[in-house]
């Protein structure tokens, strides 16, 4: 099939290489390179380096708005268009343009958490699965039918980066079967009820509560890792914490019981990894051998 391909992130790479493998991409639409790193000089998104390292031809528009982006989106006479984390509405006329629509790989099971952030709103709401679903793209926000889908568990200490690399390859691999089986596939609208929003992922969200009850911190720390990180003060600064559990422990909300373990407002989180400010990630032996905490030690 003549395939484009449209996606911006690390999580879109595995996709373009599967679909790179087996099928004609004739071009890729990412967004725009944008200032990176201390020099701030432009850097390109992961799916640009990767789609010129396979020597395809790459598209970045500010937008698709304009009649002339859309007169050469049309041109490329494609079968299919397959998005996935783009980060740009695509208008009407760019859905109509390939000749079997827009295929879009959404990391949810449909109707639950449409949006901006999937991945990060199930581990935070403690569902117990979530997975992958191949939709038939339409003018609303993740609202169109769905051709295919594959749910898998979230592992109890399962972080947001970790599920993030397994649905990446999940979509890579349901998108080949579905394209191989289009014909035959019956697009099926998604129901109204168990419609959620996974709204963006705002810093403000990264504080931990610590009178908030154990599983809940751990769901936060696990779904904010790696990034924004949920955080906490201590008495030599602030610490991004990166996994936890939650464990049968008591003491008062905040207090440091022995290792890395901290009393919650009902039971306890023991940490897995956390970084200090200006250090990398560490085990909690390690980063407890760095800092003078005694047991007992509150953090804020």
């Amino acid at each position: 099939m003549r395939v484009i391909f449209m996606g911006t992130p690390d999580f879109s790479v595995p996709v373009l290489e599967a679909l790179h493998s087996a099928h004609e991409v004739v071009c890729v639409y990412c967004q725009p390179p944008r200032p990176a790193g201390r020099g701030k000089k432009d850097r390109p998104t992961p799916v640009h380096a990767r789609a010129l390292e396979l020597g395809l031809p790459v598209r970045h528009p500010v937008s698709l708005k304009g009649a002339e982006e859309q007169a050469d989106f049309a041109a490329l006479k494609a079968d299919v268009a397959v998005v996935v984390a783009y980060g740009l509405i695509l208008p009407q006329p760019v859905l109509d343009a390939p000749t079997q629509g827009c295929l879009n790989i959404h990391a949810s099971l449909l109707p639950r958490w449409r949006g901006a952030a999937p991945i990060h709103r199930a581990i935070l709401a403690g569902d117990a699965e979530t997975g992958i679903c191949i939709m038939q793209m339409e003018a609303g926000l993740d609202t169109g039918p769905v051709l295919m889908r594959q749910a898998t568990p979230i592992g109890r200490e399962e972080t947001t980066d970790q599920l993030h690399d397994r649905l990446s390859l999940m979509g890579a691999e349901l998108i080949l079967t579905a394209l191989d089986q289009l014909p035959d596939l019956t697009p099926e609208p998604q129901p109204e009820a168990g419609v959620t929003y996974a709204a963006k992922i705002d810093k403000a969200e990264a504080r931990i509560d610590w009178t908030r009850p154990a599983d809940e911190v751990a769901r936060k720390i696990r779904g904010l890792s790696p990034f924004p990180g949920a955080w906490c003060e201590t008495p030599t600064g602030r610490l991004k914490l990166l996994n936890a559990v939650a464990i049968a422990e008591n003491g008062a909300p905040g207090t440091l019981l022995h290792d890395l373990t901290i009393a919650c407002g009902e039971g306890a989180i023991a940490i897995g990894r956390a970084q200090r400010e200006g250090k990398k990630p560490m085990e909690p032996g390690e980063l407890r051998r760095g800092v003078d905490w005694a047991d007992g030690v509150t953090f804020g």
